[in-house]
């Protein structure tokens, strides 16, 4: 499993993330590539390469849990190798619909070299990857427009609403059971 952060953060921000992720079985590791700021094709790169390492290693597919930003480099590494992917978990991740509707993208658009409507890879990020899909989304979440985080009917196989502020959608214990529990769920289907 890896995890993936949220745009200006790392892997000290998906630590509890990862802890419970851990006590409940599972081998989770961070992204292990510094600050996301943002749509990096080297980073992309990177991740892909430790994607394919991990299946090779466990002989399993991999699950990706990406936290807001974190999502979308999740949705686009199970388009490119689907065949070492188990499943996609976005948590308040702006995937679908108007990216300008989200209070980040100013800070987006101000680190990067690129739009948040043009980011350097050819995958449709709002098409569903070839896996399981699960997207988490608030309706109060404060920074990713609900919209854009639970996305179309047809973009994500599985939906949890959890209503708690974007912060707390990955570090609230709470938050995190709720997202156990859909996994779990959807892994017994």
């Amino acid at each position: 499993m890896i995890v993936i952060p949220g745009l200006a953060t790392g892997d000290v921000s998906t630590t509890l993330l990862r802890r419970t992720l851990k006590a409940r079985g599972f081998k989770p590791e961070g992204w292990r590539r510094g600050l996301n700021t943002g749509a990096d094709p080297a980073k992309l790169k990177a991740l892909e390469a430790r994607l394919e390492e991990l299946h090779r290693l466990t002989g399993e597919k991999v699950i990706l849990v990406g936290w807001s930003l974190g999502g979308l480099y999740a949705r686009v590494l199970a388009h490119r190798a689907p065949e070492y992917v188990g499943m996609v978990v976005t948590v308040a991740s702006p995937f679908s619909g108007d990216r300008h509707a989200n209070v980040a993208w100013k800070l987006y658009e101000a680190i990067n070299d690129h739009t948040v409507d043009n980011p350097p890879f050819a995958e449709q990020v709002s098409a569903k990857p070839p896996v399981p899909t699960l997207a988490v989304w608030s309706a109060c979440d404060g920074i990713v427009s609900p919209h854009c985080s639970r996305g179309r009917d047809e973009e994500a196989d599985e939906t949890l609403r959890i209503d708690a502020q974007h912060f707390a959608l990955g570090t609230s214990a709470a938050a995190i059971e709720k997202i156990l529990a859909k996994m779990a769920e959807m892994d017994a289907a």
